[in-house]
């Protein structure tokens, strides 16, 4: 039991700093679900639609599964209640009829402009605990390890 200790309690620093930022990063996300929830909304979707709008609108659906960390044969299963629910639709490729083209509907685009503006404002409070000099800190230091 002692040996398993060390991996549990006994953490290095690095170690310790990365399950800070775990944990941290949980919290922040748990303050946007909770939004979208209270909206009858899935942040997992809308992170989607977001997705696809840093796009233009339009995406593959292999882009969007890279984009995201997913398999591309659940990337269809992510996407199927957008499609549903008119947030998006599939079109064959132009220029490829093999592969389809993702795009968010003006009904995807509303959802995202209605509720955006205050899902980022509640963030951006959660994150007033810290300065601005501290925000381009850790925004630096993020950046550094994303290169790593």
């Amino acid at each position: 039991m002692d040996d398993l200790e060390q991996f549990i309690h006994d953490l290095p620093l690095r170690n310790r700093v990365f399950f800070a930022l775990v944990e941290a990063t949980a919290s922040l996300v748990d303050v946007s679900e909770q939004y979208w929830q209270s909206k009858g909304l899935n942040g997992a979707r809308i992170r989607l639609l977001v997705e696809i709008m840093k796009e233009g609108g339009t995406i593959l659906p292999s882009t969007l599964a890279r984009k995201i960390g997913v398999t591309k044969s659940n990337i269809s299963l992510l996407l199927s209640p957008l499609e549903s629910d008119g947030l998006i639709s599939r079109k064959p490729h132009p220029s490829d009829g093999r592969m389809s083209v993702i795009s968010i509907t003006a009904e995807g685009q509303s959802v995202l402009l209605q509720h955006l503006p205050d899902n980022r404002q509640l963030i951006s409070n959660k994150m007033q605990q810290l300065s601005e000099e501290e925000l381009h800190q850790l925004l630096a230091l993020l950046h550094k390890l994303h290169q790593a």
